[in-house]
């Protein structure tokens, strides 16, 4: 497993590129999605840049009552489905399951998103997962 990048929400770009700026912290990548309508701003800083700050900016406006505008924690992990039916097992819910392959949520006991990346290229889909629907927020 390892650390990906923690996710804020944010609703002025520019304020908040120049506060992390100001921190010490340098623009990695951008992505823009423009089907999910939305613009990812990653930052690092210099010298650690796997250790990541994603800034999401939603292009619909949205109030953020606080605690929503912090998103969620992010793992790369070696075996999306094993992790999921471990975690499974646990007694832990997998609010968002791994249907693609690719991605998963849980939350943790005091309801902080946790997101699961696989490795790599997607698995390819996979029973129990592919139709498990959401389950909660996530």
């Amino acid at each position: 497993m390892k650390y990906l990048h923690t996710m804020v929400r944010v609703t002025d770009v520019d304020k908040s590129i120049a506060f992390y700026n100001e921190l010490g912290l340098n623009l990695v990548r951008r992505i823009d999605n423009e089907k999910g309508r939305y613009t990812l701003y990653f930052l690092a800083a210099p010298g650690d840049e796997d250790a990541q700050v994603e800034l999401t900016f939603n292009w619909d406006p949205e109030v953020y009552g606080e605690g929503r505008n912090f998103g969620h924690l992010a793992y790369r992990v070696d075996d999306i489905y094993a992790l999921c039916d471990k975690l499974q097992k646990a007694g832990i819910v997998i609010n968002r399951p791994p249907r693609d392959g690719h991605m998963a949520f849980i939350r943790s006991p005091d309801n902080i998103s946790v997101e699961l990346i696989q490795a790599g290229d997607p698995l390819p889909p996979q029973e129990p997962w592919a139709s498990m629907p959401n389950t909660g927020k996530w």
